[in-house]
C-alpha cells in the first residue's frame, strides 16, 4: 500500500478545490464539485467563488439565488451551506438525522420540554402557510403560541427538524450579520418540486455511498473519520468497507488508511500551489478530522480560535501562512511567520486582485515585523 506524504495529500485537496489553478467553470459547477459551500455569512461564499473561478462576479452567484438554482440552508454538520437546488433536495434528507441531533441537544431541549418534536414542526409549517416569513417573525408568532418560552430558539428548532430554504436577499452579497432578518420558506414550496423520500435502511447505504463518491472527488484521498467530521453522519466505516472494489487504498503520513476513487489522479507533489486568499469557514480548511494537510495543528489554533468562528486566511505553497480581515476599505494582512520577499511580492498582488471585489482600497500588513525576508 502506498504512503502519501503530507505534501502530496496537500497537493490532492488544491487541485480537487480549484486552488492550484483557477477554472473556467461555471459557478453551479463548481458548487456541485464541492457538494455543499460553507456559507454561515452570505459574503464569505462569494470570495470561495472568486478565489477558484476565473473572472467570477457576484451577479453571477446572485442570479443562481434568485432562479433558485442555488440554495442556502442549514446542510452538513447542520450549518448553512449553499447547494445546488437538486443536490439540496436529495441530500437533506440523507443528513436529516444530523440535524435532528443538534435539534435535540440541550440548548433546544431546555427550550421545549413538553413539546412534540413532530407537532411543533407542524406548528411552524402552519405559520409558514407554504409562504414565507423573516425567521423574526416565526419565532414570534411561536413565541405567543407558547408563553413562557424563548420563540427564537422554538423557530431554530422548525428549521433544523424540516427543510426551511432562505430566500434569495438573505444569501445574496452585502448581507452581512443580522440573522433575524433571514426570511425561510418551505423548501418543497420555494423550490416548486418535492424534496427526495427519506431513504430507506437499505437506501441510506446506497445514498452514504454516493455522497463518499462525490466528497473523495473533492476532498480525497481521506479517512473514514475525515468524511464523518465532514458530513456529521456516523458509522461510515461499515459502508466504506462495503465498497472495497471501486476504492484504492494508501497510508496517510501517520499510518491510518486512506480511500480514494480508484481512477482518481494525483498530482505531482512538487507541482507549484500559487497564493490563494480563503474566506471564513472555507470548505478546504473544514472538511477533514485531520486538517494537517493544509493547516498546522498550532496555526488552527489561531485560525479557529472558538467554536463558531474560523477566521479568513491565506495560503502559500498550499499552506495556511496566516489570516486577513477588511477594515474600513483596508484588506489587512497576518502573517503567521517571515515571509520571504518573492511570497510576499505574490501575496501583494493576490490581495490587491482581490479589493475590487471586496470593495477595498488598500492593503496592509497588520504585523510588518511578520513580514521581513528570513
Amino acid at each position: 500500500m502506498t504512503t502519501l506524504s503530507l505534501r502530496a495529500l496537500n497537493r490532492a485537496l488544491m487541485d480537487r478545490q480549484f486552488l492550484l489553478a483557477r477554472t473556467d467553470r461555471t459557478p453551479v459547477e463548481v458548487i456541485g464539485r464541492l457538494i455543499a459551500l460553507q456559507a454561515q455569512e452570505p459574503n464569505w461564499a462569494y470570495v470561495g467563488l472568486w478565489s477558484r473561478i476565473h473572472g467570477f462576479t457576484q451577479s453571477e452567484l446572485t442570479a443562481l439565488l434568485e432562479d433558485r438554482q442555488v440554495v442556502r440552508s442549514g446542510l452538513l454538520r447542520s450549518t448553512q451551506h449553499l447547494a445546488a437546488a437538486d443536490d439540496f433536495r436529495r441530500l437533506r434528507p440523507l443528513l436529516q438525522p444530523v440535524l435532528d441531533r443538534t435539534a435535540g441537544s440541550p440548548h433546544f431541549t431546555r427550550n421545549s420540554t413538553g413539546l412534540d418534536a413532530e407537532s411543533l414542526v407542524a406548528e411552524g409549517l402552519d405559520l409558514l402557510g407554504g409562504g414565507t416569513l423573516s425567521r423574526k417573525e416565526l419565532a414570534r408568532r411561536l413565541a405567543e403560541r407558547h408563553p413562557g418560552r424563548d420563540g427564537r430558539i422554538l423557530a431554530g428548532e422548525v428549521e433544523l427538524r424540516t427543510p426551511l430554504v432562505h430566500g434569495a436577499a438573505t444569501g445574496a452579497w452585502g448581507s452581512w450579520g443580522n440573522r433575524s432578518a433571514v426570511s425561510v420558506t418551505p423548501a418543497e414550496a420555494w423550490l416548486g418540486q418535492p424534496m427526495a423520500t427519506a431513504p430507506t435502511a437499505t437506501g441510506v447505504k446506497d445514498s452514504a455511498k454516493e455522497l463518499i463518491r462525490r466528497y473523495l472527488a473533492g476532498f480525497g484521498p481521506a479517512g473514514v473519520k475525515d468524511v464523518q467530521a465532514w458530513c456529521g453522519l456516523t458509522r461510515l466505516g461499515e459502508v466504506v468497507a462495503d465498497m472495497h472494489a471501486e476504492l484504492r487504498r494508501y497510508r496517510g503520513p501517520d499510518g491510518r488508511e486512506l480511500v480514494d476513487l480508484a481512477d482518481a489522479e494525483l498530482p505531482d507533489p512538487e507541482t507549484p500551489a500559487p497564493v490563494r486568499l480563503l474566506p471564513a469557514f472555507d470548505n478546504a480548511l473544514l472538511s477533514h478530522a485531520d486538517r494537517t494537510r493544509v493547516i498546522s495543528d498550532e496555526d488552527r489554533k489561531r485560525v479557529m480560535p472558538g467554536q463558531a468562528q474560523v477566521r479568513p486566511t491565506f495560503l502559500v505553497d498550499g499552506q495556511v501562512h496566516g489570516t486577513w480581515f477588511l477594515h474600513a476599505g483596508t484588506l489587512r494582512l497576518t502573517p503567521f511567520r517571515p515571509l520571504c520577499a518573492t511570497d510576499r511580492a505574490t501575496l501583494e498582488q493576490e490581495a490587491d486582485r482581490l479589493l475590487p471585489f471586496v470593495g477595498g482600497t488598500t492593503v496592509s500588513y497588520s504585523d510588518t515585523a511578520a513580514t521581513r525576508s528570513p
